[in-house]
């Protein structure tokens, strides 16, 4: 079953490819490098998510949790995927996509292949990746989840971590180092049904006595999925692309009068929560940009203003307590909210 699916990237996307349009040079380049990056990591995830929900999403013996963002205090962690057991077993998946072949050293070192330098060159370990979101998961859940019970005694979850590789990538693998949990993302469930099955008889009995109901499970992993708190993306202030304010905007010299900069609308729309529903709610400025707070739950909500036209850009404007969302091209500025005194 599918307690969270995939997050949708279409925004952030959109949002690169108009920066694109506003930069030259050096800083057109890292923006075009980050696009690539958002879009090489969107289709590896889409593709794990493929496997994983095509044998999964139908079972109530799995809990299926993508893109699963935590915080535990100045500590974050991005998980691509979160599978889950009816031994609560949480299998914590970092997916990475190659465009052609990986090769990791006897000393567990990656090296992926760079095909216009023609060379091999070095990359941060998705193993100690996948060890650093381990610790802030198993933190969150120790101190944030309510654990099943079976006889008074709480049943704590394992951890296991999987690094799920494209499946037309080639791996080099090394004689002396372990890479058994660096899988195709088509294998993966394969993979992880042998390691079950090759326990041993008093591994596999404590398993078996861990197993909990469905019902169980569905709740577990909807209190995991409850501690997301999804990113905003602060790209302009990431490559130094400074705000385009209502002067920026090209003006015709004869321009028609119904396309004066005008006010749509005297009052702002009803939002929400995505968390909890709740209309509890304040604008505040994060590293990534303006986002919506609860003061319910404490959870964040993104914004995503658009007008609606192709290639436009709206943005929020604040004014004192008041927060306007603008668009440049369509010479529009509408309340978007205000928040409390």
């Amino acid at each position: 079953m599918i307690i969270k699916p995939i997050d949708d990237m279409a925004q952030q996307i959109s949002e690169l490819e108009g920066l694109l349009t506003e930069t030259s040079g050096q800083q057109q380049k890292r923006v075009e490098e980050e696009l690539r990056t958002c879009r090489a990591g969107l289709r590896g995830e889409k593709d794990a998510a493929y496997f994983i929900d095509f044998e999964l999403k139908d079972s109530r013996n799995w809990a299926i949790i993508h893109d699963l963002r935590i915080e535990d205090g100045d500590r974050v962690a991005q998980i691509d995927h979160l599978v889950i057991d009816r031994m609560l077993n949480c299998c914590v998946l970092e997916t990475k996509s190659f465009h052609a072949g990986l090769k990791i050293t006897d000393q567990g070192e990656f090296l992926r292949w760079n095909d216009w330098k023609k060379t091999f060159e070095g990359l941060p370990s998705p193993l100690a990746q996948n060890v650093r979101h381990i610790s802030v998961l198993k933190s969150l859940v120790s101190k944030k989840v309510d654990l099943p019970k079976r006889m008074g005694l709480r049943i704590g979850p394992s951890y296991k971590s999987f690094i799920l590789i494209s499946p037309k990538t080639r791996i080099d693998r090394p004689k002396k180092f372990d890479t058994s949990n660096i899988v195709k993302a088509d294998l993966f469930l394969q993979t992880e049904k042998k390691m079950f099955d090759e326990l041993g008889v008093g591994a596999f009995l404590m398993a078996m006595v861990k197993v909990v109901g469905q019902d169980t499970l569905e709740r577990f992993a909807r209190d995991i999925a409850g501690l997301h708190r999804p990113a905003s993306f602060d790209y302009r202030g990431k490559f130094g692309i400074g705000q385009r304010s209502i002067s920026d905007a090209p003006v015709q010299e004869s321009l028609p009068p119904a396309l004066v900069w005008k006010s749509q609308s005297a009052s702002a729309p009803v939002l929400a929560c995505r968390a909890c529903g709740s209309a509890k709610l304040s604008v505040q400025y994060g590293k990534f940009g303006y986002y919506l707070k609860c003061g319910a739950c404490d959870g964040n909500t993104p914004i995503k203003i658009g007008c609606g036209q192709p290639s436009h850009k709206e943005r929020i404007r604040k004014e004192g307590l008041k927060f306007y969302r603008e668009c440049a091209e369509c010479r529009t500025s509408s309340l978007y909210f205000e928040n409390a005194l």
